[in-house]
């Protein structure tokens, strides 16, 4: 268990994150392509929630845009109570970094700075003071302790998406946006990447979005938003695999 000094939920509203007429298009003319369409979403805070569809669906373009990666063509998208598109590119890199934690299929640490550095580099960018209990706390759950001086050419590929995990974890951030952050791993580290991913909802009240085509994966999830060319297809609440396997079968996936 984490210690009680780690649990209850960061500053969230209760619903960590929304998007209302969110369309998102490419290109123009006949050459358009609308990778969303009107996605009306509520992200509940305090939950872990996937996006699933068949490739092309707009599930990555849906969580860059929630996560002020990429701009809607129209729409609105607000997290933790702001409206993104109130922000300027500096304000907006600001709220990205007090506010939003990120862990990618690549992992995207710099191959010259050890694991703890890595860790903590967010921070120091920003010029806060990291919270060394929760620092502390962090890596001995995540069995990092004795990895903190190898840098990502040392670790193994679980090892480096649990780094990730920390560091994404380690400012408290309203939400935490995953993109397919398995996808690079073998069933064994996969399995220790999801676990920590839902204690981190279960037991810090953190707040996941995670892009997966999983099924196992999803399945640790609270909600499967399900996509279908640019539009909400359904949901599913506290899903089997075998029930999302059913579900992206019937949406041609």
């Amino acid at each position: 268990m984490i210690p009680s000094s780690l649990t209850g939920p960061p500053a969230t509203v209760a619903t960590a994150a929304r998007t209302r007429a969110l369309t998102k298009t490419y290109g123009r003319g006949h050459a358009e392509v609308r990778a969303l369409d009107g996605v009306d979403l509520d992200v509940e805070g305090a939950r872990l929630t996937a996006i699933m569809g068949p490739s092309g669906s707009g599930k990555s373009t849906l969580m860059h845009c929630l996560a002020g990666l990429d701009s809607p063509t129209s729409g609105s998208v607000e997290v933790a109570g702001v409206s993104l598109a109130d922000l300027d590119d500096t304000a907006l890199t600001r709220f990205r970094r007090e506010h939003v934690g990120f862990v990618f299929q690549a992992f995207n640490l710099l191959p010259t700075l050890t694991a703890r550095q890595n860790i903590l580099l967010p921070l120091e960018l920003a010029g806060a003071e990291p919270d060394w209990q929760r620092l502390d706390t962090l890596v001995d759950v995540l069995g990092l302790a004795d990895r903190l001086t190898h840098r990502p050419s040392e670790l193994s590929g679980g090892q480096q998406q649990r780094v990730a995990i920390a560091r994404a974890l380690l400012a408290s951030p309203d939400v935490v946006f995953a993109d397919e952050p398995t996808g690079n791993l073998d069933s064994r580290s996969s399995s220790e990447v999801l676990g920590f991913l839902r204690r981190s909802v279960d037991e810090l009240g953190q707040t996941v979005v995670m892009v997966t085509h999983e099924p196992v994966a999803a399945a640790y999830a609270d909600r499967v938003v399900l996509l279908r060319d640019g539009k909400l297809a359904g949901t599913l609440e506290r899903p089997s695999a075998e029930d999302v396997v059913g579900a992206i079968t019937g949406l041609g996936g």
